[in-house]
């Protein structure tokens, strides 16, 4: 075989750089035992998967300045969920549409990072405000790390340019397209936001899941939204049960590391189709993001001296239930709307 095949294309670099991107973000946030740690993973496998061009340095490192800020300034919305909690749950939902709106309209990976703030700061902030204002901190680290990784990585191992006429536009939703995707996953997100309310500390990871949900339910039709929705809710709880099961063969930070890497090799070559599968690209995302969130706490809870397998059998069980309200709301709403357009077609007609 010739040098010239040997060559890594485009998608075996998008794996590597996943893989090498999940260690980091693995090293640095249990390294340095900040808050909520998978967190800072979550963040970096979302703008590692992000299609396209990496995000300059310096424009990542200004836009993480800047979530960071806004997601500091979350915190001002704890006062009024203690004390207005209509109000506050209103003005949040508000938020989250709007964000949501734009990231469709937009297609950029930071609104979903954005709306993951906008729902989980103030939760948080319920039980401690200064545990809200670390874990956004925590978020803004796994976005420069994400950012740092994907650039020194492309810098490293350029993917060739693309010619001109092959290069693909981006199809950008209509207004109403967009509108009505964004509160799709708004449907998805606040019944979960309201739920972690009444216990923060339980919730956190369900809120994140509810997010990412809510982002892949806006993406998904009707036909495949149970496959895409549950379908990578229960890989995800598959891979994180090997995941810890091999973690607990030798558990520290090291063998942490090499079975995320692990982790994320499998789930990359599926992602970015070197290896074909009938599973779209988000389904792999949302598995892996699904690791994130049942892993990270199943260490918390076992690092607290909790019964581990408890508890994570009830995030699974929680993760299943919000993923099948995701279909089930999909469903309704996306029947309703047909309805509705027959009855203002038969009306005109």
């Amino acid at each position: 075989m010739s040098i010239e095949k040997r060559r890594m294309g485009r998608a075996d670099k998008a794996v590597l750089r996943l893989a090498i991107g999940l260690v980091l973000a693995v090293l640095v946030a249990y390294g340095l035992a900040l808050k909520a740690p998978y967190a800072v993973c979550v963040v970096a496998v979302l703008i590692l998967c992000k299609p396209g061009p990496p995000i300059p340095l310096f424009k990542g490192m200004v836009l993480a300045l800047v979530i960071a800020v806004l997601m500091m300034a979350g915190v001002l919305m704890v006062p009024v969920l203690e004390n207005y909690a209509l109000t506050g749950v209103l003005l949040t939902g508000v938020l989250l549409y709007a964000v949501f709106y734009s990231g469709v309209r937009s297609a950029n990976p930071l609104a979903t990072i954005l709306v993951m703030a906008i729902a989980l700061i103030p939760v948080v902030g319920v039980v401690e405000q200064a545990l809200a204002l670390q874990i956004g901190a925590t978020l803004a680290v796994g976005l420069c790390i994400g950012v740092l990784v994907s650039g020194i990585s492309h810098a490293l191992f350029p993917d060739p340019p693309v010619r001109a006429g092959r290069r693909a536009a981006a199809e950008v939703p209509t207004r109403e397209s967009a509108s009505w995707i964004a509160l799709r996953a708004v449907v998805v997100v606040m019944p979960v936001f309201v739920l972690a309310l009444t216990n923060p500390s339980f919730y956190v990871a369900a809120v994140m899941k509810s997010v990412a949900l809510g982002q892949q339910a806006g993406s998904t039709s009707t036909r495949s939204a149970g496959q895409e929705l549950v379908g990578s809710t229960l890989m995800g709880a598959a891979i994180a049960g090997c995941l810890w099961f091999g973690l607990a063969l030798r558990p520290n930070l090291w063998m942490l590391m090499l079975w995320m890497a692990a982790a994320a090799l499998w789930v990359g070559t599926r992602l970015f189709r070197v290896r074909p599968g009938a599973f779209p690209p988000s389904f792999w995302v949302q598995s892996l993001v699904t690791v994130l969130l049942l892993l990270g706490p199943a260490i918390e809870d076992s690092a607290g001296g909790k019964d581990v397998l408890k508890a994570s059998a009830t995030r699974v069980a929680l993760f299943v239930a919000v993923a099948l309200y995701a279909w089930v709301t999909v469903w309704a709403l996306e029947h309703w709307r047909t309805a509705r357009s027959h009855a203002l077609f038969f009306r005109q007609g």
